[in-house]
């Protein structure tokens, strides 16, 4: 039975526009069980008939039938599932990786069996005993001699059952008593029921074949039978006929397993490479989740500041107004009363409560101490229209109001001053060298912008404007909404009741100033989000540096593992295998980054809290981003290297020096 047969098969290489032919029209038969050595000078071109012989390398011309079927149109996954079921290599340069150990190894080419259940493979352990190595099962290749590394190879050639192995100066590297015990491996293989198919120079191996055949200058010049192939042999090799199974879909969960086994191999072995890698990303993850802590702490903060100022307010201002395009001063024209306040409260309908403030400076005296603080004059609705009620004692209520009563609530900061650690209330404190029975102390609210919202003594309205500051009219109002989607229907008739009051004309309506807070509150929090949106592109650029370094990094890698992925692809690796591993490696490296990063980042955001006193908080959805992209940043940048070595030719790769 053939299981090989050529028919006009011709091999030209290409350097840029010149040809080079190196095999002319070679037609071969070699049937099953055979132990055919092929020998000739260098450059005859006996190395490159195995290769296309063992489906490493594709002719230019001819025909290759395969156990009967015509391979040589097939697509290179197809070449790789037949090199994986029926075709074992022994290589010259041993091709061992470093970083396995003898039984992985051997077992190296059972990743890329396609179906994993149905599939017999041997046991490599039984496999290495079979080649004399029981004892350097969980040896390195730097722990081995030559001859053991090559053992390793034979094993691994044949742990998938292979009905053909292909052996490439297989004692090319070895002494002389290696070289003897390799010729007789193969030839107990050979026996067992392989076709053994052996490129050497050297022509005292050639008596262990039963054929040789001899190239020269690209042709057969001759085929010699040296002893007739057993018929035991030929019986055992034709039990096992190769069937042409289909290639197999690299997304079943045996493979991506073995995926990830073995690129967190590839990148343990080079731990500095990886570690650099990872630190990349790690800086811009880290960043990202800092940065965008820090914008969704101020937008935060601001919600909180704002809100503690009372929620569905409207705050009502005399405004200025434009004459020949002079803009006049705040309430050059229209000037409110507290009775303006009581208007609003009893006509406009859909209003909770309406509060009247005057302000001004003034000079408060305790304890031998004193300090200059803001004087806030208001009525008894203030706690709950702006959310300050009093956490010691209690406010003044209206009848204090409509009385003038002389009393106070301190802020924070002014019991620092002039209190320090004694409780204020009770005793009585000087204000404009009025005296002031303290009644309740504010809770503390710290600071919103410059301004220290515990630096101030609250007084009834009327004991403010009468009594202390000397005013007729008030400053603003602030009106408290019942229903916030009223809010804008309720700032119209509020200036339209109060332009009727005054009898303002319509030109001179603008004069009203009303401010809704939710609408400062919107402007502000879109500035801060503004504000952490440039924090967070900044971050993401650190975050783009550290793919492209990624991506270098897997070139390189590409680079120096070129022989690896033709060791690949010569034991049944196919291009989307080599993609998906280089893939795995590339978005193991930016998950970890990603995972390390993101505990960096919170821990940085936690530190710039308790050190440097800023707002931060750590959300879901930027924890979500910045992972997310560095998953993404591992793919996107990790598909070009893992291309380009995918897209290598095995016989190219193997030749990488």
């Amino acid at each position: 039975m053939n299981i090989i047969e050529l028919a006009d098969i011709s091999k030209t290489y290409y350097m840029g526009a010149m040809a080079l032919p190196v095999l002319h029209d070679i037609s071969l038969t070699i049937e099953a069980g055979e132990f055919v050595v092929i020998m000739g000078h260098s450059g005859s071109g006996k190395s490159t008939l195995l290769h296309l012989l063992g489906l490493l390398d594709k002719p230019t011309g001819g025909t290759y039938h395969l156990s009967g079927r015509d391979i040589s149109g097939l697509a290179d996954d197809d070449l790789a599932v037949l090199r994986n079921h029926f075709i074992g290599y022994v290589f010259q340069q041993f091709n061992l990786l470093p970083r396995m150990s003898a039984k992985e190894n051997v077992a190296l080419p059972k990743i890329y069996v396609a179906d994993k259940i149905s599939t017999v493979t041997a046991d490599e352990i039984a496999l290495l005993a079979r080649v004399g190595l029981a004892d350097r099962v969980m040896h390195k290749p730097n722990e081995l001699s030559g001859g053991q590394q090559q053992r390793v190879a034979i094993a691994r050639a044949l742990v998938n059952h292979p009905l053909l192995i292909f052996a490439d100066e297989p004692t090319g590297n070895l002494d002389s008593k290696s070289t003897a015990e390799i010729i007789k491996i193969l030839q107990e293989l050979n026996k067992s029921g392989i076709t053994i198919i052996m490129v050497t120079h050297e022509p005292d191996l050639a008596g262990a074949a039963s054929r040789i055949i001899k190239l020269q200058d690209g042709a057969i010049i001759s085929d010699t039978k040296t002893t007739p192939t057993d018929a035991n042999t030929r019986a055992k090799t034709d039990t096992g006929t190769i069937t042409h199974p289909n290639a197999v879909s690299v997304l079943n969960i045996h493979r991506v397993k073995d995926y990830f086994v073995q690129a967190l191999r590839a990148l343990m072995s080079n731990k500095t490479r990886s570690i650099l890698s990872i630190l990349g990303v790690l800086i811009g993850v880290s960043s990202l989740i800092a940065m965008m802590a820090l914008g969704t702490g101020a937008q935060e903060q601001v919600k909180k500041s704002i809100s503690s100022l009372g929620s569905n307010l409207l705050m009502v201002r005399a405004g200025s107004h434009s004459h020949g395009g002079v803009s006049m001063e705040s309430g050059a024209v229209t000037r409110f009363t507290p009775q303006d306040a009581e208007e609003i409260r009893e006509r406009i309908a859909g209003i909770e409560r309406v509060g009247a403030y005057v302000s001004g400076r003034g000079q408060a005296l305790a304890n031998g101490k004193n300090c200059n603080t803001m004087i806030e004059g208001t009525t008894a609705d203030y706690p709950l229209i702006r959310n300050a009620v009093p956490a010691q004692g209690r406010f003044f209520t209206s009848q204090e109001v409509t009385t003038r009563a002389k009393v106070a609530v301190l802020g924070m900061t002014v019991v620092k001053n002039l209190f320090g650690a004694e409780t204020p209330l009770g005793q009585y404190i000087k204000i404009k060298r009025i005296d002031f029975k303290v009644i309740g102390v504010y809770k503390e609210k710290g600071s919103s912008g410059w301004r220290d919202e515990d630096d101030k003594i609250s007084v009834p309205l009327n004991t403010a404007m009468y009594r202390l500051l000397g005013k007729e009219y008030i400053d603003s109002m602030d009106v408290q909404v019942a229903q916030a989607d009223r809010m804008d229907e309720i700032s119209d008739q509020i200036r339209n009741l109060l332009t009727t009051l005054h009898r303002l004309p319509l030109s001179q309506r603008d004069t009203i100033d009303v401010r809704n807070m939710a609408d400062i509150q919107e402007a502000i929090s879109s500035t801060t989000k503004a504000f952490s949106y440039l924090l967070g592109s900044i971050a993401f650029i650190s975050l783009l540096v550290g793919g492209i370094g990624i991506m270098n990094i897997m070139l390189v890698s590409v680079s120096e593992r070129t022989r690896e992925i033709g060791l690949r692809k010569a034991i049944g690796a196919n291009n989307k295998d080599i993609l998906f591993q280089f893939m795995i490696e590339s978005v193991v490296i930016c998950t970890l980054g990603g995972v390390i990063g993101i505990l960096f980042g919170a821990g940085i955001s936690v530190l710039l809290a308790k050190l440097a006193g800023w707002s931060t908080q750590v959300s879901l959805f930027s924890v979500l981003l910045a992972f997310g992209f560095s998953v993404m940043i591992g793919l996107v940048f990790g598909i070009w290297p893992a291309r380009k070595a995918a897209q290598l030719n095995p016989i190219d790769a193997l030749r990488y020096e």
